[in-house]
């Protein structure tokens, strides 16, 4: 089962499980997680491959569906389902795959499509870190800055590094791998998702397009969009007051 963290205890609103990104992992969306805990019970997950949950050899999003459904069958169903980029993939192929866990569904800037870009400039800049001489995540942050990766970046990655044992917490072979798996998305998906559903984007980012919502209103007829103006795709990083506020309001609609 997926490594999980619980926030919170049990309410009369239905638990909350969130979903991180790649290269991510549950502990990126503490803050907003334990906000969120003040009015319900919030389950944040490593996804496979990521953080403390279980090595695997592959990252399809069919996988990382029934991952999430072990987790909600575990601790009880249904749940309130937030997912951020590879994790809305999840969280709507979840939807999709078992609508009986989800009882609403938020997808944070991505869309059920296939995207023409690759994060492999990433895991080559990871791979570029020199682990053996680490004494602190600071040390991994500036060589990350020496490949070119952004100041907001070397923060995200660093928290997926285990300085003492000199490792990234990331299957970075498997991620690799099954790149095009991860910035695609299966063909023949077929079926509708009836529950309530918000796509959420950042009003910056081009992870969600007018075309793309055709496609999303066929598997998700209930979607309503909203943007939160000035953030790009890593909206809860970069407006995390104005994401939680949109969240709040969302899941509590009548």
């Amino acid at each position: 089962m997926l490594n999980y963290t619980e926030y919170g205890t049990a309410t009369d609103a239905p638990a909350l499980l969130i979903v991180h990104g790649l290269f991510g992992s549950g502990r990126n969306w503490g803050v907003i997680a334990k906000r969120l805990s003040d009015q319900r019970h919030v389950i944040t997950v490593d996804m496979r491959n990521h953080g403390d949950s279980p090595r695997a050899q592959s990252q399809s999003y069919p996988e990382m569906a029934t991952d999430l459904a072990e987790v909600i069958q575990h601790l009880g169903a249904p749940m309130d389902v937030c997912g951020h980029s590879m994790g809305g993939k999840a969280a709507m192929m979840l939807a999709l795959n078992h609508p009986e866990l989800v009882h609403r569904l938020v997808v944070a800037d991505i869309a059920p499509v296939t995207y023409g870009h690759s994060q492999q400039e990433f895991i080559d800049a990871m791979r570029s870190v020199d682990l053996a001489t680490l004494t602190r995540r600071s040390d991994a942050a500036e060589q990350l800055a020496v490949a070119g990766v952004e100041p907001a970046l070397q923060s995200f990655f660093t928290q997926s590094l285990d300085v003492p044992n000199k490792t990234w917490k990331l299957n970075l072979d498997v991620l690799e791998a099954d790149m095009s798996k991860i910035v695609g998305w299966p063909n023949g998906v077929d079926g509708q998702y009836e529950g309530a559903t918000l796509f959420l984007s950042g009003g910056a980012s081009a992870y969600v397009k007018s075309e793309d919502r055709p496609v999303i209103k066929g598997l998700f007829p209930q979607a309503r969009f909203a943007k939160l103006p000035g953030a790009g795709h890593w909206l809860h990083a970069e407006k995390p007051r104005d994401f939680e506020a949109s969240l709040r309001a969302f899941l509590t609609l009548s």
